[in-house]
């Protein structure tokens, strides 16, 4: 290594310590999935950024997600993937391959790409020490013909309603870094397969999270002119929701972050997970993605 290779990496270790101080024994909750998941070289990158948030001193916990490697299997196997008002039904079969999907073949690849860097990670989901159970998700969709609300029948699609946060105070404590699925068991005795951005958000909440880090596949909320908006409070995201400047699929990720807040979370952010080391730049400099705070 030159000596201006090794000035440059002092300059970056400086700029960064103030960041790792600031989050120094905090809980960082990152929610991992979409295109980055199924890219190697960011997966590596990613595995890679969560290991070095744990030697730095922080605590992180990974929810992932894992749609199109579930629309994928139930192709393999068969299994038609029927959809209401744009959400998939998950019927008894179907649950089945979910958590096969998710808590088993994704869950365990995300495990070995931390443990791979010397870290040590744990593969989980939330019926693991019964950290979060569910309830049958209420869904309902304007018929645009009658226009009459219509209450869907969306089979073992959940909600969440409870977060034990026991064992991830445990594993807090430890060296060990949780991965989490998104699948958690209802009181029924029934398993239930739950969005993982909201899977994500209740658990940043019931930790009462320094942040909660969405990786997408945008860079985040943009204004009118199609600019990176850095930072906003919640009441000027649901302007922005009213006056159409937030629109698309924008809506509901923007929507989960104010529910995080609302639920105890310090602040959340959308970033894109397809850049490299997305998460470092998110919290080791002034922030790569959008910023949503109380």
């Amino acid at each position: 290594m030159t000596s201006s290779e090794s000035e440059m990496q002092a300059r970056l270790l400086a700029q960064a310590l103030p960041f790792m101080q600031k989050y120094e024994h905090k809980t960082i909750v990152v929610k991992y999935g979409g295109h980055a998941m199924g890219d190697n070289s960011l997966g590596k990158a990613f595995a890679e950024d969560i290991a070095l948030l744990k030697q730095s001193g922080i605590n992180p916990i990974v929810v992932h997600g894992g749609g199109p490697q579930i629309g994928a299997m139930l192709s393999r196997m068969g299994i038609e993937s029927k959809f209401e008002g744009g959400l998939r039904v998950t019927d008894a079969k179907t649950v089945e391959i979910v958590e096969m999907v998710l808590a088993g073949s994704i869950n365990k690849e995300i495990v070995a790409l931390i443990n791979q860097t010397g870290e040590w990670a744990i593969g989980l989901c939330g019926k693991d020490g019964n950290m979060v159970f569910a309830e049958k998700a209420k869904k309902t969709v304007i018929d645009p013909d009658s226009n009459i609300e219509r209450v869907l029948d969306l089979g073992f699609v959940g909600e969440v309603v409870e977060v034990d946060r026991t064992l991830l105070d445990l594993l807090a404590k430890s060296e060990m870094i949780p991965v989490i699925a998104p699948v958690a068991p209802g009181r029924d005795g029934a398993t239930y397969n739950i969005n993982a951005d909201t899977f994500a958000g209740a658990i940043a909440g019931a930790l009462h999270a320094s942040r909660l880090l969405f990786l997408t596949d945008v860079e985040g909320v943009l204004d009118k002119n199609k600019e990176l908006i850095k930072e906003l409070t919640v009441s000027q995201a649901r302007a922005l929701i009213k006056d159409g400047t937030i629109s698309g699929g924008m809506i509901p990720k923007v929507e989960t972050c104010i529910e995080a807040i609302k639920a105890g979370v310090q602040g959340v952010v959308i970033l894109n997970g397809k850049t490299p080391h997305s998460v470092l730049l998110e919290i080791f400099t002034e922030g790569a993605g959008t910023l949503i705070v109380p």
